[in-house]
């Protein structure tokens, strides 16, 4: 299954994790709900790793990887606790688009980091999310 596939469950999940969360968030502390939804994402995610012999890789990673998975691990965490703060006082509509805006970061940050390519495409494209983000959570 290609990239495409995949990245269009992910964005359903995102939905889902978003309409799920707020419905979550709504009588519980946001720092107490990012508890246990991350709790929930790894037992889930070892459960799956164990399941295909993922775990049996463990030993060959290598101190940059290590580094750069731990680093990955505390943006997720401190991006889940900031998401779910924003849960607890906004709107699920609002809060999703303005969260989505990663992706006009991240095509910014890859060039200079991945050393990507910026092209027309990527900007035209980063002003449409930008702007669709800014008038969904304005209106």
């Amino acid at each position: 299954m290609s990239w495409i596939f995949w990245s269009l469950l992910s964005a359903l999940f995102a939905a889902a994790t978003a309409l799920l969360a707020k419905l979550g968030v709504s009588h519980v502390d946001p720092n107490l709900a990012t508890a246990v939804r991350t709790t929930v994402v790894v037992l889930f995610a070892w459960m799956i790793a164990l399941s295909f012999g993922a775990h049996q890789g463990l030993t060959n990673i290598d101190r940059r990887s290590w580094i750069y998975l731990v680093a990955s691990g505390v943006a997720t965490g401190l991006s889940w606790i900031c998401y779910f703060r924003a849960l607890s006082v906004g709107e699920a509509s609002k809060v999703a688009p303005i969260d989505k805006l990663s992706v006009v970061f991240v095509i910014a940050l890859a060039a200079p980091i991945l050393g990507e390519s910026i092209t027309v495409k990527k900007v035209l494209g980063s002003l449409l999310i930008a702007g669709g983000a800014i008038v969904l959570a304005f209106s």
